[in-house]
């Protein structure tokens, strides 16, 4: 068996052995250049060769948890079919029975409400037991593979690439147009082709629930798309209120809220009532909105802009209006910034090889920079239209930094570690990774190509 490293300056050795040591924050796979990350724990090294005898004893403790959860079940049927006859007891049956029946009967009942607390204390360990390993199973070492052989040449320049929620469509803007691909296999297959707009496809985003899209231009126009019943998809709604092209567009999880960001350095805020409207325009930033990130809660936002300003932005229930609340003066302008959580967001000076977390702080609500996280970059220029995005199912961040992807995981810690850096010969680079975390899918100027890469865990 012979397997390369991913890491980006190991230049592909071979991978000789794998870290067992389940605390390990490092790649486990490792080759002669990750040895020295392995130092503290050399005792948890396995050479290829004994690895298959690890996995068997490991695979024959799970059989025998299986078993004993088999067993488990089975000795708390027999208990309950011992119990069984008194479950649907009523006191008008009390008259046919016997003292001694009733006595037992009652001995019973009472003997339930005692194993009950004895159960509940149990069955809650258990869960939480569960629970944990399933946390921890977020935490597994994973790469992106290229899948070479199902990338598509595309020569018009494509700025924007989504996913829909059950990765079975694909949409990319290329040039003016929009192409329909469906994804089947890891592979695409054109289905359509959408003519809608008059300049460049600036940004996509499938909608959740609907399975609609939304695509935003460089024509100054938001489109909102739907499927019709001969499964073709047909312009819904155009939506026109900026006075230039749109760069950043999202959308809330009810979908019946849409903000967009444009180089006209206003935000605005469209409601679904009767129609789409735009009900409020934010123009506090004096250069172009770059990216807007909406908060768990959905009730934050913040945006970066070409004015080397962050703007954090609240929503009031009760006035039901959106308020900038916080204007964070930054050193260098970026083009991309998202939230981690409703506490903390992520923000990534262009081309720095620095990222930024910012975190709120309890006594006056107002985010604060708390650390550096060391990025790839390798340019002195970058672009926007490629959104950060954080994927809390893997507690992954996909940051395009320069010309690289790096992929940075949130640990248990609440630290941030960088799993894989892709790089690529230019910075012009767009895509998306989808909400899944399954697939990340690329444009890039050198080679011209719509790639997939798929997540395989290692």
């Amino acid at each position: 068996m012979e397997i390369r490293c991913t890491q980006a300056d190991h230049l592909n050795q071979q991978i000789i052995g794998v870290c067992i040591d389940s605390d390990c924050q490092y790649q486990r796979p490792y080759c002669n250049f990750c040895l020295p990350h392995h130092g503290q724990h050399l005792n948890k090294l396995t050479s290829l060769e004994l690895f298959d005898d690890w996995i068997r004893k490991r695979a024959l403790i799970f059989q025998n948890v299986e078993q004993k959860a088999q067993e488990c079940k089975l000795a708390l049927d027999g208990l309950l079919n011992k119990f069984i006859h008194i479950y649907n007891i009523n006191l008008a049956q009390f008259s046919k029975l016997g003292l001694s029946q009733i006595d037992n009967i009652i001995k019973g009942l009472g003997l339930i409400e005692l194993w009950e607390n004895q159960f509940q204390q149990s069955i809650e360990e258990i869960k939480y037991i569960v629970k944990e390993i399933l946390q921890t199973q977020k935490y597994q070492t994973f790469t992106f593979e290229l899948m070479n052989e199902n990338s598509i040449k595309q020569q018009d320049v494509c700025f924007a690439i989504a996913i829909n929620k059950d990765y079975s469509i694909v949409v990319a803007g290329c040039d003016k147009q929009i192409k329909v691909f469906e994804l089947k296999e890891s592979k695409l297959n054109q289905l359509q082709l959408l003519s809608e707009h008059q300049l460049h496809v600036q940004t996509l985003n499938f909608m959740k629930k609907s399975n609609h899209f939304v695509s935003g231009g460089n024509d100054k126009t938001i489109i909102i798309w739907q499927m019709n019943h001969n499964n073709q998809w047909t312009c819904q709604h155009k939506l026109d209120g900026h006075s230039s092209g749109i760069c950043t567009l999202i959308l809330n999880d009810n979908e019946n809220l849409i903000v967009s960001g444009s180089y006209d350095s206003s935000i605005k805020f469209w409601n679904k009532q009767n129609g789409w409207l735009c009900q409020q325009t934010i123009k506090v930033h004096t250069n172009s909105v770059f990216q807007i990130s909406l908060n768990e809660t959905q009730d934050k936002l913040v945006s970066c802009s070409g004015d080397s300003q962050i703007l954090v932005i609240e929503y009031s229930q009760k006035d039901q209006i959106w308020t900038v609340i916080q204007m964070i003066q930054v050193e260098q302008n970026g083009y991309r910034l998202s939230f981690v959580d409703d506490n903390q967001f992520a923000f990534q000076p262009s081309s720095k090889e620095q990222m930024h977390v910012y975190e709120i702080n309890s006594s006056n609500q107002q985010f604060v920079k708390t650390k550096q996280i060391t990025v790839k970059s390798d340019s002195n220029t970058c672009e926007d239209l490629f959104p950060q995005q954080y994927i809390q199912s893997k507690c992954l961040l996909v940051n395009k930094n320069g010309q690289n992807i790096n992929l940075i995981r949130k640990k248990l810690n609440g630290e941030f570690e960088t799993v894989q850096t892709i790089q690529f010969d230019h910075h012009y680079i767009f895509g998306q990774l989808s909400n899944g975390g399954e697939y990340l899918i690329t444009w890039d100027f050198t080679s011209k190509e719509i790639q997939i890469r798929k997540c395989k865990e290692i």
